[in-house]
């Protein structure tokens, strides 16, 4: 592909970019766009070796702070790409529902379905959307692809996705979906590289950051994962609870608390941040001498490890096991500790290569390779986009946006 690839991961309060080049995916710029939801927005772009190629930083205003963000993204990638320029741009999408299953070209028809879909996820989906509307009213030209972060686990057989719940609500979009997945997609093809062996294996990958999850691939495939219908599911995350028992919202409702104070809790007060009453951040909890904040991590690394037996369990035995994200990829302490309690699978770490962050962190003699890789969603992006878009993609007739 002729021209770059902007890459956008678009979250509550910051968007990530990153720029590929379009013909060998080498990346050029990674940066971040933060505080996109106040006034003052803030915009940093590094090179591949992490020199600050812009910044810059608006004042309060009453404007539109994330188009002018974005305008100022496109003006530094006109500046600093070259003749070619943008061929296309590839996003983030949280959820594809059932239909959307592997990475499309943006069009009004399937902005229209996404949007229709924004009930299955009303706290992610218009933040993913958003940037895809932006861009296309800034370049109508320019070819945009949506990648869907439940895509990769449409492989999971239909006794992993189902509720046991009315059939009509089923039909309705009502289902285990699963996140994470470009992360995950990316992890597995890391192990093909890395550990061929261990790639055709059965294989838990850890995705733990702020949001967090377990995914279980057999030969690369996910066939079972920790978050279900909404990304709120599984495991105990920096602000969001993980597994829940129903009766507790229904006991809330009862007590008079309104949905939207329960579903700020959940999403927001929960998780670290509400078990320690200290923070959600794993860093700062590790520093604390607040027991309570021991207890959060305790919490956290139990409900990894025994979230991992169930997985266990689906893929009948286990070859090796991920960590990777922020939490999986830098702390040595949650590694050592979930591993610890998975013990009984012939777990076992080397606490050297643990404590440096190595590529592989097993001993000689565990029975299960646990390695340390960092993801990249924004490479998976790049990748999808390279092949769903023509190169001729960029050059075709402005769209009507509806």
């Amino acid at each position: 592909m002729k021209g770059s690839i902007l890459t956008l991961n678009a979250g509550s309060s910051s968007v990530k970019f990153a720029v590929f080049d379009g013909a060998t995916l080498k990346d050029m710029v990674r940066g971040e766009i933060e505080d996109v939801d106040e006034a003052a927005p803030h915009m940093i772009a590094r090179d591949a070796a992490g020199a600050v190629l812009a910044e810059r930083r608006w004042k309060a205003t009453t404007g539109h702070p994330f188009a002018d963000a974005l305008d100022a993204l496109l003006a530094f990638a006109d500046a600093h790409l070259g003749p070619d320029g943008l061929a296309a741009a590839g996003h983030r999408v949280v959820d594809g529902g059932a239909d959307h299953i592997a990475p499309e070209a943006v069009t009004p028809i399937l902005l229209s379905a996404l949007e229709a879909l924004t009930p299955l996820d009303p706290l992610h989906m218009p933040l993913n959307l958003a940037p895809v509307r932006a861009l296309a009213a800034a370049r109508p030209a320019l070819a945009q692809v949506a990648c869907f972060d439940t895509a990769f686990h449409h492989t999971m057989p239909p006794v992993a996705t189902r509720f046991a719940l009315p059939r009509e609500l089923a039909a309705s979009g009502i289902r285990r979906y699963g996140f994470h997945g470009l992360s995950y997609e990316y992890i597995a093809s890391c192990l093909k590289r890395q550990s061929p062996q261990l790639a055709h294996g059965r294989v838990i990958a850890a995705h733990l950051g702020s949001g967090a999850s377990l995914c279980a691939l057999q030969s690369g495939v996910s066939i079972e994962t920790t978050t279900g219908f909404s990304a709120l599911d599984g495991l105990v995350m920096a602000t969001r609870c993980g597994s829940l028992d129903p009766g507790v919202i229904l006991y809330l409702g009862r007590q008079g608390r309104s949905f939207a104070d329960i579903e700020d809790m959940l999403y927001r007060r929960s998780g670290l941040l509400g078990a320690s009453g200290v923070s959600g951040d794993v860093r700062v909890l590790l520093a604390s001498e607040d027991p309570h904040a021991k207890e959060a991590i305790d919490l956290f690394t139990y409900r990894i490890a025994c979230q991992a037996g169930a997985l266990v369990n689906a893929l009948g035995g286990l070859d090796g096991l991920v960590f990777t994200a922020g939490i999986g990829e830098h702390s040595a302490p949650v590694r050592a500790a979930v591993c610890a309690r998975l013990d009984w699978l012939g777990v076992r770490l080397d606490g050297a290569a643990n404590a440096a962050n190595a590529a592989c962190i097993s001993s000689p003699d565990s029975k299960v390779e646990v390695r340390v890789i960092a993801t990249d969603e924004e490479a998976m992006i790049a990748r999808h986009t390279q092949a769903t878009i023509h190169p001729a993609a960029a050059l075709q007739e402005p769209r009507t946006w509806i």
